[in-house]
Parts: C-alpha cells; structure tokens; sequence
C-alpha cells in the first residue's frame, strides 16, 4: 500500500525526492494548480485553451524514469532478436526436411537449388511448410483468442509479472525445438510448428501492454505502446543478420540462450506494476458481477463461459465495436503477411538468407523510425483517429505492391514503405486504455489481443486459399492474395474513419471537459499506486459519448 501523500495545500511542499502523478483524469480546467502545470508542462499556448502538448523530450524522460517500461522494451528487445534470428531460418530447414520425408528427395539442401531449376521435390516441401506453418498460427491464434482476456482479467487481480514470466518460459520452447530439429535429420518438422502452436496460451506481449498502462498517462498510452514496438523492429532489424554470418544450427542455439537469458533477466529484475489498490478494485468489481454458485453445476459453467465473457468488454459501446473491426480486418492481413510471405518470397523471388536478413534490417530500422521518431509528433499532431487512417492507407499501399512487383528491389521499397501501418496497433491499444478504469486494464488488452489473435488465425488461412486458387495463373496470379489483403485494409479504413474523434483523440476537449492527463507534483485525492519511486493518482475515467 503506497503511502498517502500528506495535505499540503497551503505551500505545495512534500518530501524530499518523491514524485506525484495524477493520471486518468476526466476534470475541469481550473481542478489543477496552474502554478504546478506550469512547473512541469511549461508554459501554456496563447490561444487560450490553456494547453501544451508536452515534448518528446519530456515523454522519454518520463517513460526512462519509470519503473517497468525500461525493463518491458529490453525484453521485448532480447525476445524479438532471438525469435527474430530464427524467422528465416525456419520456411529453409522446414521446406528441406519435408522434401526429404514426405517426397523422397535425395539431392543438395533445397536453399541452395537456384530457383529456376528447383526440383519439384522442393516445391512440394516449400508448400507443406507453408500448410503447416498456417495451420499452427491458426491453432496458436486461437488458443491466444480462448485465453488473452481472460489471462488480463486474471492480471488484473494478482499482478502482470507472474503470468507474463508464464508466457516468456513458454516463448523459449520453439527455437530449442529448432536446435533438436537440426540435430535429428528424421525428425519431422510438425514438432516445431506444434510447440509453436502451444506457446499461444499465454500472450505475455498483452500483459506487457497492461504494465504500461498502469503506469503511463493516457496522453502518453500510444507513444508508450510504439516503444514496446520499437523494442521489437529494433530487435527484428538486427537478428537476420546473424543468419549471414553463423551457420542454422549456431542461429538457433544463440536465439535459445539469448531467450534463456531474457527469462532470467525478467525473473530478476521486471517489477511488479499493477497497484495494490488496483488489484483489490478489479476483484471486488468480479465478485459482484459473479453469479451465486450453489451447486457444481454452476461453478463448472461459469468458468467454462468466464473467457467469453470477459471478452464482452468489446461489445460495452459503439466506440469498442468500431475499433474491434477495424483490429479484425487489419489484423488477419498483417498476420497474413508475416506469416506467408517470406514462402512466397522464396518461392517466387529466390529468396535466399542474405535477402531475408536485408529485408528485416529495412522493416526493422523503418519500424524503430515509424516508432519512436513519427508516432509521437503525428499523435500529437493529427489525433489518433487520424493515425489509424493514415497507417491503413499505407497497409492496402504495400500490400497492393507485394501483389504486383515482378522485381525483387520493389519488394523492400514496399516493405519500407509498410512500416507506417505500425503505427495503427499502438494507436488502438492507447484509444481501448484511455476508455476503460485502471481495474480493467488486463481485461481491456486481453480482449483486444484475443479479437487479434482471431483475426490472425483466420487470416493466413483465407489468403492461403486464395493463393492455392491463384497460382497457376488464376484470378489476378499468385499475387491475387496480397491484393485481396489490400482491399481488407480498405474495409478497415473505413471502420477508422467512424470512431468518433471525442472519444478516439486523447488530447480532445469536449464540453468543458479534458481528456488527458496532466503531470503534477501535488493533488488532494488519494493515491492511487505506485511503482518504485512513481505513484499515479487515478481517479475513474469518464467516458462520453
């Protein structure tokens, strides 16, 4: 229980190298000491709205100094190297081994068969691995869609670390299944794509979204949430290269001890960010939504039908079903994409290690940019509405290209040029966050990254099946699916373009009324948690509309 600030209206004072944050306010102008805003925001603009939209500068110096966002971004930053290292290097070991076991293939290794004159043996692999590789993300996403809400719910109650410690342990099983898989040459690859599947009971990237937000202003929600998303571009961009260096086998035992090492790093030094009061709110809130359990009976349907309940948060209002479709359309193509293309590359481009590693470097470092540099001025700038407008457009841009483009240069121009559609899923995390009281965090992430992780499994299987259909020469040719992947992206515009702008844009005031949280030093009310030396004050968030 973090200790209460002591009433100190008449000098402001209080101890010594303490800070004081009041966030999730729903107020009126005059509610705050204009002495204290200006202390810490600077002076206010001349228009006399009496805002200022604080610097960048200011928001790193807040997200570096806050317990818990450094330690999140390192980890994302060590996971996505070590299963970034191995992304490419699994469509190359998986296509080979099934053209040896299931089509007699005797020859050189099929990545080192020039892509004109590939065996059909190493065809027919590439696409067994592609089969497998879209049926273990459907069954992955869908196990993240059964559990996401409900393991944010359950977040909600006892804390983020334990379950996010969960679901890094589980991440560490694939790449050392890869290692077994290179050791064994009869070992099939439906092992590796099975794990794979597995690890989808607990999405600790969800939880990690929740430990932000228990701790980052919802001004400051959607940069926060790009930075998580930085850690992982900036990850993705570096790990390839290690392909072009190293051999597979020394790839994949690095990426393992580099996973084994994030867990114990999180282990050691990840605090625990959700609020004691939070926790306590968030479970007083379920007991007094549960049902009178009286017989076995009940108990066994209630807990049977707790996951999709907790997934009913998306239908609470018109804003949360608008964002839920334009999260479902967006999300089944960009899951599509990562999980298909890099097949379709080889297939039909030649891919070989050396592309795949220049083509992460260029979305991995156009990501860090897109994250770190645009998101933050562009938010500011232009609201979030317009934000998700804007990387949709991009998304049918790229998609449409990667559908079109006979040459291999044009395909990293179009990757390049698809990294601002990242900005969409911290965008839409931040608007969920910034509608919903702190007690519902976990749950308000865990819905949306179930709708997502629908959306992912279905993805891939509906453009899967429009390439089978388009390959050989139907339809618009084997592009025919990322073409279709574009229009998906169009649907998705328009679900953005109606979110209302009151409801949507943080830093929108309507009625008399601020949506955003302002930094100070000092506030009457309560506290309301802590997290190493910063305490947020939280008052419920008022939604309109």
């Amino acid at each position: 229980m973090p200790p209460h600030a002591p009433d100190n209206d008449n000098n402001g004072s209080q101890p010594a190298g303490r800070r004081n944050f009041v966030t999730h306010l729903s107020m009126d102008a005059g509610s705050l000491r204009e002495n204290d805003k200006a202390r810490i925001l600077g002076p206010t603009s001349d228009d006399g709205t009496g805002d200022r939209v604080p610097s960048m500068a200011e928001f790193l110096h807040h997200f570096a100094r806050t317990s818990g966002p450094p330690q999140i971004i390192l980890l994302c930053l060590v996971i996505a190297m070590s299963l970034g290292s191995t992304i490419g290097i699994v469509p190359t070991v998986a296509e080979d081994r099934y053209a040896r076991l299931n089509h007699g293939y005797t020859g050189e290794p099929c990545s080192e068969v020039p892509s004109g004159v590939r065996p059909r043996e190493c065809t027919l692999g590439n696409e067994d691995a592609l089969n497998s590789a879209a049926l273990s993300q459907f069954v992955n996403n869908a196990l993240t869609f059964a559990t996401s809400s409900l393991m944010g719910s359950i977040s909600d109650e006892r804390g983020r670390k334990g379950i996010m410690l969960l679901g890094v342990g589980l991440s560490i099983l694939a790449p050392l299944n890869l290692v077994l898989l290179q050791l064994f040459e009869t070992m099939r690859p439906s092992w590796y794509y099975s794990i794979h599947a597995l690890s989808g009971v607990i999405s600790w990237i969800a939880i990690s979204l929740s430990a932000l937000s228990d701790v980052m202003p919802p001004m400051w929600r959607a940069p926060g949430f790009g930075m998580i998303m930085a850690g992982f571009m900036m990850g993705f961009a570096l790990s390839p290269l290690l392909a072009v260096f190293f051999s597979h086998l020394g790839v994949c035992l690095f990426a393992s001890a580099m996973l084994i090492a994030g867990f114990i790093f999180a282990c050691l030094s990840m605090p625990e960010t959700l609020p004691p009061e939070a926790a306590q709110q968030a479970r007083l809130k379920r007991l007094a939504e549960q049902p009178d359990l009286t017989t076995k009976l009940d108990t066994l349907k209630y807990y049977l039908l707790r996951p999709a309940k907790e997934l009913m948060i998306l239908n609470r209002n018109q804003l949360f079903r608008n964002l839920s479709a334009l999260a479902f359309f967006s999300g089944a193509v960009n899951a599509a994409d990562h999980s298909l293309f890099l097949y379709f590359a080889k297939e039909n481009f030649g891919f070989d290690d050396r592309d795949v590693a220049t083509l992460f470097l260029i979305i991995g470092v156009m990501g860090f940019v897109v994250q770190l540099v645009i998101l933050k001025p562009l938010n500011s700038l232009i609201g979030e509405r317009r934000v998700i407008i804007v990387a949709f457009l991009v998304g049918a841009l790229y998609n449409l290209l990667y559908g079109v483009v006979k040459k291999k240069v044009l395909i990293f121009i179009a990757a390049a040029i698809g990294a601002l559609t990242g900005m969409s899923f911290p965008t839409i995390s931040a608007i969920k966050s910034n509608n919903v009281d702190n007690s519902e965090q976990g749950r308000i992430q865990g819905a949306l990254y179930s709708l997502s992780s629908l959306a992912s499994a279905l993805g891939p299987l509906m453009l899967k099946y429009i390439y089978n259909k388009t390959k050989d020469g139907g339809g618009l040719g084997k592009g025919s699916m990322f073409i279709f992947g574009s229009c998906l992206y169009l649907v998705a515009t328009v679900f953005a373009w109606l979110l209302p702008e009151e409801q949507a844009n943080s830093n929108l005031n309507r009625d008399a009324k601020k949506r955003s949280s302002l930094v100070v030093y000092q506030r009457k009310n309560s506290e309301y948690g802590s997290c190493g030396e910063t305490s947020f004050d939280d008052e419920s968030f008022d939604e309109e509309g």
